[in-house]
């Protein structure tokens, strides 16, 4: 897999099927990154289970947080890695540990580790790097148009309108 440029369907594809998304390195204070990353996720209407030892036991935008995936008691269909790359093979080993296995690996933007993620791909895991699930899912459902920015995509379909906030789904061809 070439992870330097991913096709519009491989995205579209993942944020269509994946329901469930631990977000490792999720953090409760609002202003940084992955808490609004998590927001939106839930907003979305995904499952959110935040990851981070040092909030354990505690509540993150009204949802438990976990000190390890493993301690997550239902099925993860993707986990969303807030940490740096170096931090990398280590989230992907204990990725590779639970049972059933996350669909989907995604590391945030400037975060890659093409060794980690061959490991998770051997394994049949998808992954994408250096990219972030609310721009893409943003970009793909016409959102991010809303404001000016150019989506890269041009459509003239109705966009699919789901529960949540402001839910439009990633368009379809």
């Amino acid at each position: 897999m070439n992870h330097d440029s991913y096709s519009n369907d491989y995205i579209a594809e993942i944020l269509n099927t994946v329901k469930s998304v631990a977000v490792v390195g999720a953090s409760a204070n609002d202003v940084r990154p992955s808490f609004f990353v998590t927001k939106y996720l839930i907003d979305k209407g995904f499952t959110v289970f935040p990851i981070n030892p040092g909030h354990a036991g505690r509540e993150i935008l009204g949802r438990m947080t976990y000190a390890k995936l493993a301690d997550v008691q239902e099925p993860i269909d993707m986990v969303d890695i807030f940490r740096a790359s170096a931090a990398v093979p280590p989230i992907v080993d204990e990725v590779l540990a639970l049972k059933p296995l996350p669909k989907v690996i995604w590391m945030q933007l400037t975060v890659r580790h093409d060794e980690a993620a061959a490991k998770a791909e051997a394994a049949g895991i998808k992954v994408v790097m250096n990219r972030c699930p609310k721009i893409e899912y943003g970009r793909l459902s016409g959102e991010i148009g809303w404001t000016g920015v150019n989506s890269r995509v041009l459509s003239s379909k109705k966009p699919v309108m789901r529960q949540g906030f402001q839910s439009f789904g990633v368009r379809q061809k």
